[in-house]
């Protein structure tokens, strides 16, 4: 852990304000001294410790990031500075080095073993609370999916931590974190703590 941890959360789409909301409140309980702040821009990166990418449509946010240049800006932070990121639903699926039905405009960061099958549990009408196990966590999770990915396949050092019917909806390699569900959306801080112990 870093003296003071500036988080960063990409505000392109999905709950910003909620991921803002929740780690300012994590840093709290943790009594960690860190500042959480949007990113809206390349320039916005400088001294951040770690980096969180919300929700939102996949296509849209990895356009962004790309004609920004923020993708290549998260791309060499990883390769200077190993940087720590979580990525939720859509930032699940930007994480991911495959991704089932891939299309030409979604530019993924390639960044976990993982592939990734969009909006897998249905449309926004098919949205749905789950109780789930999470590794290293006593308690059970309440999880919210909103049409929500799931990870269809975990390889290399990457490794499985959350399942539904045997589907991986959770997983961790080295500092990068990837969930299918809104971990900002449930007063359950555990998942953002379990990201600021990676940083």
């Amino acid at each position: 852990m870093v003296n003071k941890v500036n988080i960063g959360v990409v505000g392109i789409q999905g709950a910003i304000s909620e991921h803002i909301s929740s780690m300012k409140r994590a840093l709290n309980e943790s009594n960690i001294d860190g500042n959480v702040f949007l990113i809206k821009c390349k320039d916005d990166f400088k001294n951040i410790n770690a980096l969180i990418l919300p929700g939102g449509e996949s296509t849209t946010i990895s356009r962004t990031l790309f004609y920004s240049g923020m993708h290549n800006k998260i791309l060499n932070l990883i390769e200077e500075n190993n940087l720590p990121i979580m990525g939720t639903c859509a930032g699940c699926v930007l994480l991911a080095k495959q991704v089932t039905q891939e299309s030409g405009d979604l530019k993924l960061l390639k960044l976990m073993d993982i592939k990734v099958k969009r909006n897998a549990f249905g449309r926004q009408k098919e949205s749905f609370e789950k109780e789930i196990k999470i590794d290293g966590l006593s308690d059970i999770y309440n999880a919210v999916f909103i049409r929500a990915p799931i990870i269809e396949k975990v390889w290399g050092s990457c490794k499985s931590i959350a399942k539904i019917n045997g589907k991986t909806v959770m997983a961790k390699q080295n500092n990068i974190l990837a969930l299918s569900f809104h971990p900002e959306l449930t007063d359950d801080l555990s998942i953002h703590k379990i990201f600021l112990e990676m940083i």
